[in-house]
Protein backbone atom coordinates (compact mmCIF):
# COMPACT_ATOMS: atom_id res chain seq x y z
CA UNK A 1 0.00 0.00 0.00
CA UNK A 2 2.18 3.02 -1.26
CA UNK A 3 -0.48 5.13 0.43
CA UNK A 4 1.14 5.10 3.31
CA UNK A 5 4.26 6.60 2.24
CA UNK A 6 2.03 9.18 0.50
CA UNK A 7 0.38 10.33 3.94
CA UNK A 8 4.05 9.98 5.74
CA UNK A 9 5.43 12.36 2.55
CA UNK A 10 2.40 14.81 3.07
CA UNK A 11 2.94 15.34 7.07
CA UNK A 12 6.49 15.80 6.26
CA UNK A 13 5.29 18.72 4.03
CA UNK A 14 3.38 20.12 6.41
CA UNK A 15 5.81 19.75 9.14
CA UNK A 16 8.55 21.70 7.34
CA UNK A 17 6.06 24.15 6.13
CA UNK A 18 5.13 24.93 9.72
CA UNK A 19 8.97 24.66 11.69
CA UNK A 20 8.82 28.20 10.77
CA UNK A 21 5.28 29.31 12.20
CA UNK A 22 4.50 30.42 15.57
CA UNK A 23 1.63 27.90 14.98
CA UNK A 24 0.41 25.28 17.67
CA UNK A 25 -1.75 22.92 15.63
CA UNK A 26 -2.62 21.89 11.79
CA UNK A 27 -6.62 22.02 11.36
CA UNK A 28 -7.22 21.29 7.99
CA UNK A 29 -4.83 20.14 4.88
CA UNK A 30 -6.48 20.18 1.49
CA UNK A 31 -4.93 17.99 -0.76
CA UNK A 32 -5.43 18.28 -4.25
CA UNK A 33 -5.36 14.79 -5.80
CA UNK A 34 -5.22 13.93 -9.81
CA UNK A 35 -7.86 11.49 -11.00
CA UNK A 36 -4.99 9.79 -12.73
CA UNK A 37 -2.56 9.65 -9.62
CA UNK A 38 -3.35 6.13 -8.84
CA UNK A 39 -4.26 6.94 -4.77
CA UNK A 40 -6.79 4.74 -3.20
CA UNK A 41 -8.21 8.05 -1.30
CA UNK A 42 -10.16 5.94 1.57
CA UNK A 43 -6.79 4.28 2.05
CA UNK A 44 -5.15 7.80 1.86
CA UNK A 45 -7.26 9.09 4.36
CA UNK A 46 -6.87 6.02 7.20
CA UNK A 47 -2.98 6.04 6.61
CA UNK A 48 -3.16 9.93 7.24
CA UNK A 49 -5.00 9.42 10.56
CA UNK A 50 -2.61 6.78 11.30
CA UNK A 51 0.75 8.77 10.91
CA UNK A 52 -0.45 12.12 12.45
CA UNK A 53 -0.28 10.30 15.69
CA UNK A 54 1.72 12.55 18.10
CA UNK A 55 2.37 15.15 15.11
CA UNK A 56 1.02 18.73 14.93
CA UNK A 57 -1.10 17.69 12.57
CA UNK A 58 -2.87 15.44 14.98
CA UNK A 59 -6.53 15.05 14.24
CA UNK A 60 -6.33 17.06 11.37
CA UNK A 61 -9.00 16.75 8.97
CA UNK A 62 -7.49 15.63 5.37
CA UNK A 63 -9.47 17.65 2.56
CA UNK A 64 -9.63 16.06 -0.83
CA UNK A 65 -9.75 18.14 -4.12
CA UNK A 66 -10.11 15.59 -6.54
CA UNK A 67 -8.67 17.07 -10.27
CA UNK A 68 -9.62 15.92 -13.51
CA UNK A 69 -7.19 14.03 -15.88
CA UNK A 70 -6.50 15.90 -18.67
CA UNK A 71 -4.50 15.01 -22.20
CA UNK A 72 -4.17 15.81 -25.35
CA UNK A 73 -4.39 13.41 -28.74
CA UNK A 74 -0.92 13.37 -30.83
CA UNK A 75 -3.16 12.14 -33.55
CA UNK A 76 -6.07 15.03 -33.91
CA UNK A 77 -4.19 17.73 -31.34
CA UNK A 78 -7.14 17.74 -29.22
CA UNK A 79 -6.81 18.96 -25.82
CA UNK A 80 -9.31 16.30 -24.15
CA UNK A 81 -10.61 15.14 -20.29
CA UNK A 82 -9.21 11.70 -19.46
CA UNK A 83 -11.21 9.65 -16.81
CA UNK A 84 -8.23 6.71 -16.91
CA UNK A 85 -5.00 5.91 -18.17
CA UNK A 86 -4.90 4.17 -21.93
CA UNK A 87 -8.20 5.60 -22.82
CA UNK A 88 -9.07 6.56 -26.60
CA UNK A 89 -9.47 10.50 -27.39
CA UNK A 90 -13.37 10.89 -27.43
CA UNK A 91 -12.86 13.12 -30.87
CA UNK A 92 -10.87 10.94 -32.87
CA UNK A 93 -10.94 7.29 -31.21
CA UNK A 94 -7.11 7.73 -30.78
CA UNK A 95 -4.70 5.97 -28.33
CA UNK A 96 -2.23 8.51 -28.84
CA UNK A 97 -3.59 10.37 -25.94
CA UNK A 98 -0.51 12.33 -23.47
CA UNK A 99 -1.32 12.54 -20.19
CA UNK A 100 -0.91 16.87 -19.65
CA UNK A 101 -2.67 16.85 -16.25
CA UNK A 102 -4.47 15.16 -13.11
CA UNK A 103 -1.70 12.63 -12.40
CA UNK A 104 -0.32 14.33 -9.59
CA UNK A 105 -1.16 14.98 -5.94
CA UNK A 106 0.03 18.17 -4.02
CA UNK A 107 -0.80 19.66 -0.13
CA UNK A 108 -2.45 22.86 -1.68
CA UNK A 109 -3.40 24.79 1.65
CA UNK A 110 -2.83 24.22 5.19
CA UNK A 111 -5.25 26.06 8.07
CA UNK A 112 -3.14 26.16 11.27
CA UNK A 113 -4.37 27.46 15.21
Amino acid sequence: MHEMSLAEGIVQLVEDAVRTDTCSKVKVVWLEIGQLAAVEKEALRFCFDAVTRDTIAQNARLEIIEIPGQGRCMKCEAEVEVAALYEACPVCGSYQVKVTGGDAMRVKELEVE
